[in-house]
């Protein structure tokens, strides 16, 4: 039942994360995309703030000044800002199949630099997905769209992000992580579209209003990742995070006419499959290592 509640609750995640990419591609056609980031982060910075407050919780901690914990942030500024300027450049569905590889490299990550044991079917597996990225971003061959590399730029910043996630030795709650990566990622998003010689855009009335509900849906896709990450199999569980495609694949066809082709079709796939089968085998090989 726990699996079920969890399965649920990322499924409803990775809907409100899709919609929350379709309102910013649409919002960077008329804002700077910079600028379009660093409005919502600024809302979700003050609606986080506002929360703390209700709860009791301090709004400042000495784990702030941690460097690990500046460097993460560091990393969601870069992911972030790279991210969003793919989204306004390429369609939804290939930015959104890039950043399906983010737990591959997690994986390769964590070996490498955290010294966790990865054996050779999930490296065999991680080999595979990087295969499906390069299937979908074609470098070098006819189709092959400069612009996608920023959504890779963009998956390697969160995949380090969420390797440093992985490496915190210090008590910092979720809410205290996310209020110090926007308090990040609101101003770079500015200093981004300064750097590109991009003006502020004043928003109009219909704008405001996109922008407010990007805040809204991604509190609620936050307040989902969290309720499913409470309980259950970690490993059942997160693979639903691949969700995020199919209803990128939806949103894109019904608001933006996307068609994807089979390259970026086939390497998708490839990259889901080859995501799933890496979390399925962490989650067995963990709950192998509690039980002996």
């Amino acid at each position: 039942m726990e699996n079920l509640r969890g399965a649920a609750f990322m499924v409803l995640a990775m809907l409100c994360f899709a919609i929350e990419d379709a309102l910013i591609k649409v919002l960077a056609g008329r804002i700077p995309a910079g600028q379009v980031l660093g409005l919502i982060c600024f809302g979700g910075l003050v609606i986080f703030l506002l929360w703390s407050t209700l709860r009791g919780m301090p709004l400042w901690d000495e784990a702030y000044l941690n460097g690990r914990v500046i460097l993460r942030s560091f990393c969601e500024v870069v992911g972030s800002c790279f991210f969003v300027s793919a989204l306004a450049l390429i369609p939804l569905t290939t930015a959104s199949a890039v950043i399906q590889a983010t737990p591959l490299v997690v994986a390769m990550g964590a070996a490498l630099f955290l010294q966790q044991e990865v054996g050779w079917r999930r490296w065999l597996a991680i080999g595979v997905g990087f295969f499906g990225v390069l299937l979908i971003i074609r470098p070098g061959f006819e189709g092959f769209v400069p612009a996608t590399l920023l959504a890779v730029g963009g998956m390697l910043g969160l995949a380090a992000r969420d390797l440093l996630t992985r490496s915190l030795r210090v008590q910092i709650s979720g809410m205290q992580l996310g209020i110090h990566a926007f308090a990040f990622v609101a101003p770079a998003g500015y200093i981004v579209s300064l750097a590109q010689g991009q003006p502020i855009v004043v928003p109009s009335g219909d704008e405001w209003w996109l922008l407010g509900v990007s805040v809204v849906v991604g509190m609620f896709a936050y307040l989902a990742i969290v309720a499913a990450t409470r309980g259950g199999n970690a490993g059942i569980i997160s693979s639903f995070r691949y969700s995020r495609m199919v209803f990128a694949l939806i949103i894109g066809y019904l608001v933006f006419a996307e068609t994807p082709d089979a390259p970026t079709l086939f390497g998708a796939a490839i990259v889901i499959a080859s995501g799933v089968y890496t979390l399925w085998r962490e989650a067995r090989l963990a709950r192998a290592s509690h039980t002996s």
